[in-house]
This record gives structure tokens, C-alpha cells and sequence, in this order.
């Protein structure tokens, strides 16, 4: 027998906004979570004894393992169902935080990235299953949108939050306490009595629909290439801008967070232009092909200080737009009840970017070439566009479900 999505009633307005908000509430704890060990680098190298490399070690881990247990774990969810296995993702996540907290050691913080990248590969499968199943189909790129708002908010106030529990309790307990955010986000959601995304055999023998079709493969391809398109910028932007063009610290930072602040918004803007067209392959291509162009001209031209804030804005900002259909197209292309398998299969896209992307970008910076960060970036930006026009046409010759 195979799995389908149980057939649910879509939820009343309030019942929506409640589901919506408390997936919301999990996605921010997620983004939180993932910055809390890179911002505390400073205190762990000293309390630890170690140097940058091995505590990047402990950031390779994550990526590796959330990215090994993306695809598992979505099947889980089609399997099992959603809600127990996202509530079981913020204490695991909040455990593994607050265990580096209280055992302060190298093997301990290796154990606790290893966990907390577990933890991380839950979200995306879960969010997405419950919202594909009980969001009004006229909002749904709405209510993803605000889905990865609520994501860029978490990782937006990290910085604050960590640097305020630092200077007021002290690096162990700022880890206990971020982590302790966990649990209360998976009581939170045990309160608002978040409905499931459930599993069902189905009636007949037939064969089950294949979740592993070039349509779900091209877009993993597709999340990898964002991933790499973006983290050269947000990871190096500021050191780039800094040594090759001769920008200030001041106005380096202004302008990524420029280029941040407006993905957020740009990620608000597309719900609503995903609710409005069925063409999210073709918006989502010219969206980034405006992006290419405005990212070429920041690599290729010394821009002054407004001018380049304004083009980092731009670019963030088309950058966020194409998101919530970015993510129309992985639910379109997911089979009946294999939303969780879909997410889940084209999210380590992410992960593999974030291995590849920081070492690439690191050779880039240490051969002297500041410039090919944003130049990379729009090569990884242009292939986009083409990729994502080829998934569209391959999606649409292919049966409804294969």
C-alpha cells in the first residue's frame, strides 16, 4: 500500500490563521537556532581552546547531517504525519543547544551541531505539509510567504537577542537559554492544537506515484543554485565590498543590510504575486534575471555609497520575490500526499549549497579576486533562470502524476 495525503477539510479563517502563526512561530526558532553557535564563536573559541577551523568544523557537521536527513525525514512526514515529528524537531534542536550550555567541551559541541542539524532537516518537510494541507488554496502563496518571513525575522534578530543574553548571563547560559526556545516554541504549538498533515493507505494496489521524477530533481538543482547565487553575498559581501572597493566598514554593512532587510520584504510581496498567476517558473526567471543584471553592474562598476545601497536593496528584494513561488513550484511538482517527500528531497539543495558555497567563496577572497563574489553570484543567478524555465516546460510534459 502507499501513502496519500488524508483528504481534510481546509480550515476556517481563524483555524488558518492560527495554523499559519504557529508554523510561523516554529520557522523563527528554526532560523534563530541556526545562527546561535556562528554568533557565539567568539566566547566558544576562548571557553573551548580552540581555533576557527574546528569550530567551522562543527558548522560542516551540521550542514552535512541536516542535509543527509532532509529527504528521510520527509518521507517520515508523509509516513507518520507532520506535527509530532515538528514539535519533536524544536526539542531536539532545543536539547542539543542546551546540552552544549551545560557541558561546555569541543566533543560536546560537535555532538550538539550533529543534533541540531537533525533538528533543522525537520522544519521545511513539516512546515510545508501542514500548510499544503490546511491553507486556503487562493492564500497559499501568501501563507508561504509569510512562512519565510517569519525565517529571515528569527535569523534577523539573532544577533541582538545573542549579543543581549551575553553581556547580561554569559555565553553558557545564553546557550541554555536560545536553546530553551525550542521547547516552549513545541508548547506553544501543543496549545494552539496545531492540526497534522496525516498519511492513509489507499483504497486501491496501484502502484505508488514516484516522488524522485526530473521535475523534483531539477529543483533540487534549483534550491542548490539559489543557496550558492546568495551566500557569497551574504557571507563575504561585506569583506568584498571592503577590500575591492575601497567601501567603509560602516557602509559594508549598511549595505547587506540593505540587500537582508529587503529579501524579507521581497519574500511578503511574492506571496501575493504567487496568488495571482500560475506562471511561477516564468516569475520566478524574471525576477532573476533583473536580479542578474543589477548584481553584474555592483561587480563591475564602482558604485557611490547610495547608489550601491540602493542596487544591494534591489537585488535582495528580487531575490526574496521569487521565494513563495519558488516554493509553488515544489508543491506543484510534489505527487498526492508527497509534499513532505518533495520538500524534504529538494531542501538539501540548500545544504549542499552551504558546503560547496563557503569554500568557493573563501578561494575567491583568498586569490585577491573580490570582484567574483558578485560576479559568481550572477553566473549561479543566470543558471537559475535557465533552470528554472526547463523545470517549467518538463513539468508541464509530464503526466499529472508519473
Amino acid at each position: 500500500m502507499v501513502d496519500i495525503l488524508a483528504a481534510a477539510p481546509r480550515a476556517k479563517p481563524d483555524s488558518a490563521l492560527r495554523t499559519l502563526g504557529s508554523i510561523s512561530v516554529a520557522h523563527w526558532v528554526s532560523h534563530f537556532h541556526m545562527l546561535v553557535l556562528p554568533l557565539l564563536f567568539p566566547y566558544l573559541k576562548q571557553q573551548l581552546g580552540t581555533g576557527f577551523v574546528e569550530l567551522g568544523f562543527a558548522l560542516t557537521v551540521f550542514a552535512v547531517v541536516s542535509g543527509l536527513t532532509q529527504a528521510p525525514i520527509g518521507y517520515l512526514v508523509d509516513r507518520v504525519g507532520a506535527r509530532g515529528i515538528l514539535i519533536a524537531g524544536l526539542c531536539l534542536g532545543g536539547a542539543a543547544l542546551i546540552m552544549i550550555g551545560l557541558h561546555p567541551t569541543y566533543p560536546w559541541l560537535i555532538a550538539g551541531a550533529a543534533l541540531l542539524g537533525l533538528a533543522n532537516a525537520v522544519y521545511h518537510p513539516a512546515d510545508y505539509a501542514i500548510l499544503s494541507a490546511h491553507m486556503d488554496e487562493n492564500r497559499m502563496g501568501r501563507a508561504f510567504s509569510v512562512h519565510t518571513f517569519s525565517g529571515f525575522l528569527g535569523g534577523a534578530m539573532a544577533p541582538a537577542i545573542i549579543a543581549a543574553l551575553v553581556a547580561s548571563v554569559g555565553g553558557s547560559a545564553t546557550l541554555i537559554v536560545a536553546g530553551a526556545a525550542g521547547p516552549l516554541a513545541a508548547l506553544l504549538l501543543i496549545v494552539a492544537r496545531l492540526p497534522d498533515a496525516k498519511a492513509k493507505p489507499r483504497a486501491d494496489d496501484s502502484a505508488p506515484p514516484r516522488i524522485l521524477t526530473p521535475a523534483i530533481l531539477m529543483l533540487t538543482l534549483f534550491f542548490a543554485l539559489l543557496s550558492l547565487s546568495a551566500s557569497g553575498i551574504s557571507n563575504f559581501g561585506v569583506v568584498a565590498l571592503m577590500t575591492g572597493y575601497g567601501s567603509s566598514y560602516a557602509i559594508a554593512n549598511m549595505a547587506l543590510t540593505a540587500f537582508l532587510g529587503a529579501s524579507a520584504v521581497g519574500v511578503l510581496a511574492g506571496g501575493f504575486l504567487a496568488d495571482r498567476t500560475e506562471r511561477h517558473s516564468q516569475l520566478a526567471a524574471a525576477c532573476f534575471a533583473l536580479n542578474a543584471v543589477v548584481t553584474l553592474v555592483i561587480a563591475l562598476l564602482p558604485l557611490p555609497s547610495w547608489l550601491l545601497l540602493t542596487a544591494m536593496a534591489s537585488a535582495g528584494f528580487l531575490g526574496g520575490v521569487i521565494t513563495p513561488s519558488r516554493d509553488m513550484m515544489v508543491r506543484a511538482a510534489a505527487p498526492p500526499g508527497g509534499a513532505g517527500r518533495a520538500f524534504g528531497i529538494v531542501s538539501t539543495g540548500f545544504n549542499v549549497g552551504g558546503i560547496i558555497g563557503p569554500l568557493l567563496y573563501g578561494w575567491i577572497m583568498d586569490q585577491a579576486m573580490p570582484h567574483w563574489v558578485f560576479g559568481a553570484s550572477v553566473l549561479f543567478i543566470s543558471l537559475t533562470v535557465a533552470l528554472a524555465m526547463v523545470t517549467d516546460e518538463r513539468r508541464t510534459s509530464e503526466p499529472a502524476r508519473a
